[in-house]
């Protein structure tokens, strides 16, 4: 039943940035079972105190895979460091076919509370670095048959919510989405260039550090970017200039049970950071040179019944002495009539209470049925 089952990219050099573990790892192994060419451009040589896996660990991965590995240290914040390793992938595989910018650096803080070096260090590799890697690789990819640049990087969604929370983090990943936008117009007809984003939360290390223990039921694996990312690979470069949703992506392609990328199938699932649950996306549906439509998330209105009671009336019982003395954020992730993600903020000033995501990153998250918990806030 799997869609994929020609080896489309065998013979292919893919130049991979953050390749040494988590979605760049994935996305390589994937190539590496048609028999791809991979530069592994990562800067663990010496094995990290708590992050798994190094560029050679990985090599061994992809070679073990099927694949040929160059692995190359790469810091893509030292613009020479990205220059000496296209020139060796050059030298080893004859060129580099595709590029994937997966190399990132989040820190999920607000305004007063980034240091500089945090703000430098995600502006550096995400912005700077995707532009870097992409100009260093063009002239090569240009050479190419089917060149693709892969950006790993969100639909452009200028809802203020992204932004207030941790306005550094977000203007870094729009700035690797406007890479796309911008080279894909560019260079039209010669490269295609794309994004890609999850739909959901995806477990890697840097989730973990993030998110803290169980954080890993509500997330997807790895592989579902890796089969998304092939995807857009294996298309003609005339696919260019899209934004695409991994889940949006493999259902149009045909697959049908999402139960297999899941780390705990059947548990809620949490959204990821830059897509709207209540209302569509504007203006992230393109269309690629060959007509194909990609469309991102598509969402459901506010629900309505027992759920939205309790919320309505809990949001009319709240008072500044509630929120004075609570001072926290809770969110549900709830299962069954009425589900999806609900929030009761008791840290704002004045509360609220509501669905979708809460304002303010929670100090709780609860998964239960909707059934549970109207019972647990009925007193019953």
């Amino acid at each position: 039943t799997h869609p994929f089952t020609f080896r489309k990219l065998a013979g292919c050099t893919l130049f991979i940035t953050g390749a040494s573990r988590g979605i760049g790892k994935a996305i390589a192994l994937k190539a590496a079972k048609d028999g791809a060419n991979v530069v592994i451009a990562a800067k663990t040589a010496e094995p990290h105190p708590t992050l798994p896996g190094t560029i050679y660990t990985a090599a061994e991965e992809i070679e073990a895979a099927g694949g040929k590995a160059l692995p190359c240290i790469v810091n893509v914040r030292e613009e020479q460091q990205i220059i000496n390793a296209v020139e060796k992938a050059v030298k080893t595989f004859g060129g580099i076919d595709i590029l994937v910018n997966n190399a990132s650096a989040i820190s999920l803080t607000g305004t007063l509370e980034t240091t500089t070096k945090k703000v430098n260090l995600m502006m550096d590799v995400n912005v700077r670095g995707t532009y870097l890697t992409s100009k260093a690789c063009l002239p090569h990819l240009r050479k190419s048959k089917n060149p693709h640049i892969l950006n790993l990087s969100p639909p452009m969604n200028l809802n203020p919510m992204w932004f207030k929370n941790h306005c550094a983090y977000t203007i870094s990943k729009y700035g690797m989405s406007m890479c796309v936008l911008g080279m894909a117009e560019e260079f039209r007809g010669e490269v295609a260039v794309n994004a890609l984003w999850p739909k959901t939360a995806i477990h890697t290390a840097a989730m973990d550090m993030l998110g803290g223990a169980g954080i890993e039921k509500q997330c997807r694996k790895t592989d579902i970017l890796a089969d998304a990312a092939y995807c857009i690979l294996t298309k003609p470069k005339t696919f260019t200039g899209n934004f695409i949703i991994d889940e949006v992506l493999l259902r149009e392609e045909g697959v049908k049970d999402f139960d297999v990328y899941a780390i705990a199938p059947g548990h809620t699932l949490m959204p990821d950071f830059f897509l709207d649950e209540e209302k569509k996306l504007s203006g992230s549906q393109q269309e690629g040179a060959d007509g194909a439509k990609v469309k991102t998330e598509s969402a459901a209105a506010e629900p309505s019944g027992p759920v939205a009671e309790t919320f309505r009336v809990i949001q009319g019982a709240m008072t500044e002495e509630y929120v004075r003395s609570i001072q926290g954020v809770f969110q549900f992730e709830l299962s069954g009539d009425g589900g999806g993600t609900w929030y009761i903020d008791l840290k704002s000033k004045g509360g609220n209470a509501g669905f979708g995501k809460p304002p303010v990153t929670a100090d709780v998250v609860m998964s239960m049925s909707s059934a549970d918990f109207v019972k647990m806030f009925t007193g019953e």
